[in-house]
């Protein structure tokens, strides 16, 4: 079996793999976790990684490729020439291999340990606490024996 990709309907991406699922057809609709700040307070919420596509994978002989144009949600299949464009199954595998590794990855976490690399306190090594914004992060140096909480840019931290 291919993989081939279909192009869904703006924001029904998951009615669409919901629609493909109830046909059998196997889906992959790749989903991370997305930091977002709303009315001030940060959020997470998934977001697709490919916006508008679904991929399915199918043979060319399949009879299920008829019902995919008028599946609930489905916009049209990706082609080229009026043929349905291919997509290695390596290609599908290192998408799914790379999430797996960002999901194990998680993003900074409070508490972590971690290093400055630019500015005034560059090199020298914090404590994680929050993200203050979009921009900053407040992080715990030890500074004339004591913790102090600074306010530094997210681009200057390395974990």
């Amino acid at each position: 079996m291919t993989w081939y990709a279909l192009q869904h309907k703006p924001a029904q991406g998951d009615r669409a793999v919901q629609h493909l699922q109830n046909q059998d057809i196997a889906c992959f609709y790749p989903k991370i976790e997305v930091e977002k700040i709303k009315a001030g307070k940060r959020t997470r919420k998934l977001e697709p990684l490919f916006p508008g596509y679904v991929f399915v994978n199918l043979e060319q002989t399949d009879p299920m490729w008829a019902k995919l144009r008028s599946t609930r949600g489905v916009l049209r299949i990706v082609s080229f020439a009026n043929r349905p464009a291919p997509i290695d199954d390596e290609v599908i595998a290192h998408i799914k291999s790379s999430m797996d590794k960002v999901a194990e990855q998680g993003g900074i976490k409070p508490g972590q340990p971690i290093e400055l690399d630019d500015g005034p306190f560059k090199g020298i090594s914090a404590i994680f606490q929050a993200y203050d914004g979009e921009e900053r992060a407040i992080v715990l140096i030890s500074f004339m024996q004591k913790q102090q909480q600074v306010k530094v840019p997210v681009s200057v931290i390395r974990s």
